[in-house]
């Protein structure tokens, strides 16, 4: 799959017409002209070098668009952005105009320099509207102008067929910078790819592009240069700013031995990195790939736009035509210049601009305002779909909680917790389970292996071992019961791991899953969001279960459920409601559920294949409080995409009527066009400005987004 970007794209319906061409050239396959980006995407079937060929093709459409050779992604100026030519001519074409109707007396004098600007001016325009009806294409904003004003120049109204003109283009280029600005605005929040890597090669470092780099090489990211590749850090510990891939703009302290993302920025000091994917497999690959196909999936909106806008202009040409026509065959002195006058400024205003381009810009600066955010949206019909939800249902480990287990009691018999937690350690030192790993952690001291005599994994209950000649029983109660030892009553019930040195009970250490900081205050906003219940389905249980979601206020809570009964139950959940439900899930044990909801997210699973898969949203950080982001992200920009086709169609209904009864000339015409099309793309450029990263109030959390132990760990 070959990738360019266009230069001089503004126009939604021509990148539609340029995309059906293109698919009907023989060299190429599976053509996507992606108009919010401006990037075209195809397969080449014929090796030699066609590009030339492709941009011809492109120009007979529109002959200002180019492929873009060089690779300058920086955001432009409203100078830079300003098309230079265009306003030139518009200038000319107005001094010509204006010295003609105050200087010139001769009458044939006058109207050939009102020709000349006319045609000076307008001739893009009467081009594009000639090639189109030789196509075929007959229907569009090129054709309705070109009607409309040389109709005012039959009339003898030279100074308003030019002034139509003039208003079109000057409308025309502020509109192409607001199409651009948002486009750069949007490309600049997915920006991320590095530029080069520079890789380790004995004793020198060699720049190289990201994707010659290989698997196993080792590369130096030097302070403030983006990490190319996905790796581990083998160097000390080094800070980074994520904030490209999570959203979260608190650094990053990363030690030896953990994993690096590509799109990372190294913000203290040079660190070696060793590759553990290529590029195409990498973090950055993957965000840059889901966002450019987002957009591809339209939404309802989109698509009821597209088919309206196709079926709307032909009928209102029909309309014009019967305007000019019957009312002078019916009404007495009724002037037939008068009508046509008034069907050539019905034909102005009918341009369905506006709406093409203003809805698939609204959906777009969407998602990258929740890429922003740190959240991938699989396209725009879930940017919509999110709208809808009613219901969330959640699970339990490494979503709603950390999915690392920490040490957070320890009661001993004799009051001596130090050696009651070494000699847990020691005993749960050989096991890999993740409850043995926390334990080992909280004592954090070196373990001399030589000291353990014995080891024994008793299935289902815990270790038998003898350290420095102690008899050691550690596990849950049943360990201790089929040892016949007896166990005083204890209060607490969650997560407890009961310990025995010499046939007596010692004491017991209490290991839990950490509750995130945010989900408590995300529950709550959920219901402030028109979400009518939650849910949490669990592996985990009975007791955790009903205390992690009594302390969260969850609705409704399902435990100690295996995968396939997480699906059944959600199933049953949306079968009882009838609601749109939603799953928030790790991306691995729940891909089933995942898969299933009507929008799943999964949580940190950009580096699983499984999750990214499975899931329609994509969380790159572990922050849950990211949901409720892209809900109000999206409940914005459905307002403002309703409120734009609300706005169009009642200045558009309303100026058609004035203008078929005369009420208005040309200029409100021209507004009712152009300047109604500016607005509604001013207005869908506000949802890149939704919510704004407040760095102070970003907390630091583990990303598990690579299937790190918080996704591995799960009990779910």
């Amino acid at each position: 799959m070959q990738k360019y970007k266009l230069q001089n794209l503004d126009c939604a319906n021509c990148a539609g017409k340029i995309e059906k061409s293109l698919n009907e050239m023989e060299e190429l396959e599976n053509v996507k002209l992606n108009f919010s980006t401006s990037t075209l995407t195809f397969e080449q079937k014929v090796k030699e070098n066609i590009l030339d060929k492709i941009e011809k093709e492109i120009q007979k459409i529109e002959k200002e668009v180019t492929i873009q050779k060089n690779n300058d992604k920086k955001q432009r100026t409203f100078w830079q952005l300003l098309d230079k030519r265009l306003l030139a001519i518009t200038i000319i074409s107005l001094i010509l105009t204006y010295f003609s109707y105050n200087h010139i007396q001769n009458n044939s004098i006058q109207i050939i320099v009102y020709i000349l600007a006319y045609v000076l001016v307008g001739w893009d325009v009467l081009y594009k509207a000639a090639t189109n009806i030789i196509r075929g294409k007959v229907f569009d904003e090129h054709f309705l102008m070109g009607i409309a004003t040389i109709g005012a120049f039959a009339l003898g109204e030279y100074v308003e067929g030019i002034s139509v003109m003039i208003f079109y283009q000057i409308g025309e280029m502020f509109q192409s910078v607001a199409v651009n600005n948002s486009r750069d605005s949007i490309n600049a929040l997915i920006d991320i790819k590095p530029e080069f890597a520079n890789v380790k090669e004995k004793e020198n470092i060699i720049q190289k592009a990201p994707e010659e780099v290989k698997i196993s090489d080792i590369i130096l990211v030097k302070t403030g240069e983006k990490v190319p590749v996905d790796g581990v850090l083998i160097s000390d510990e080094v800070s980074f700013d994520t904030s490209a891939i999570t959203g979260e703009f608190k650094p990053k302290r990363v030690s030896k031995e953990e994993e690096v993302l590509s799109g990372f920025i190294n913000t203290s000091k040079a660190a070696y990195i060793k590759v553990t994917s290529s590029y195409k497999d990498s973090t950055v690959a993957k965000i840059i790939e889901l966002i450019e196909n987002a957009s591809s999936r339209k939404a309802t909106a989109e698509k009821f736009i597209t088919k309206f806008a196709a079926v709307y202009t032909p009928i209102v040409v029909i309309l014009a035509v019967l305007l000019a026509s019957i009312p002078p065959l019916i009404f007495e002195n009724a002037l037939f210049t008068d009508w046509v006058e008034r069907a050539l400024i019905f034909l102005v205003i009918s341009c369905p601009c506006a709406l093409v381009v203003s809805i698939p810009l609204s959906f777009f600066s969407a998602i990258g305002a929740v890429s922003k955010r740190g959240v991938l949206v699989k396209g725009a019909n879930y940017i919509e779909k999110l709208t809808e939800i009613e219901n969330i249902i959640f699970d339990k480990t490494g979503t709603l909680t950390h999915g690392v287990f920490q040490v957070t009691n320890i009661n001993a018999i004799d009051n001596n917790k130090d050696e009651l937690l070494k000699v847990a350690a020691y005993a749960e030192s050989f096991s890999t389970h993740p409850i043995a790993k926390s334990i080992v952690k909280a004592y954090n001291q070196n373990i001399d292996s030589k000291l353990i005599l014995n080891h024994e994994e008793l299935s289902g209950l815990g270790v038998k071992a003898t350290i420095e000649n102690k008899e050691v029983l550690i596990g849950n109660e049943r360990l201790l019961e089929k040892f016949n030892i007896q166990i005083p009553s204890i209060e607490e019930k969650l997560n407890i791991i009961f310990i025995a040195i010499n046939n007596i009970f010692a004491g017991y250490i209490v290991v839990s899953d950490i509750i995130k900081d945010e989900a408590k205050n995300v529950i709550s906003e959920l219901k402030h969001l028109d979400i009518k219940r939650t849910y949490m389905l669990t592996g985990d249980k009975k007791e955790v279960a009903l205390k992690v979601a009594n302390d969260l206020g969850i609705d409704e809570v399902k435990y100690e459920l295996l995968p396939q009964d997480k699906l059944s139950n959600f199933e049953q959940i949306k079968k009882q409601t009838n609601r749109v439900t939603a799953f928030v899930g790790d991306g691995i044990n729940d891909a089933p559920t995942l898969a299933n909801s009507d929008v799943g997210f999964a949580m940190g699973g950009v580096g699983s294949d499984l999750a990214v898969k499975s899931a329609d949203v994509v969380i790159l950080n572990d922050n849950i409080s990211c949901i409720t982001d892209a809900l109000k992200i999206a409940k914005k920009t459905k307002r403002i995409v309703y409120e734009n086709i609300i706005f169009i169609m009642l200045i558009k209904v309303g100026f058609l009527l004035l203008g078929a009864f005369a009420l208005i000339g040309m200029k409100e015409a021209i507004f009712a066009d152009v300047g109604v099309a500016l607005l509604a793309i001013f207005n869908s450029m506000r949802i890149l400005k939704t919510i704004k990263n407040k760095p102070n109030e970003q907390e630091e959390h583990k990303s598990c987004c690579s299937g790190t132990s918080c996704c591995s760990t799960s009990q779910n």
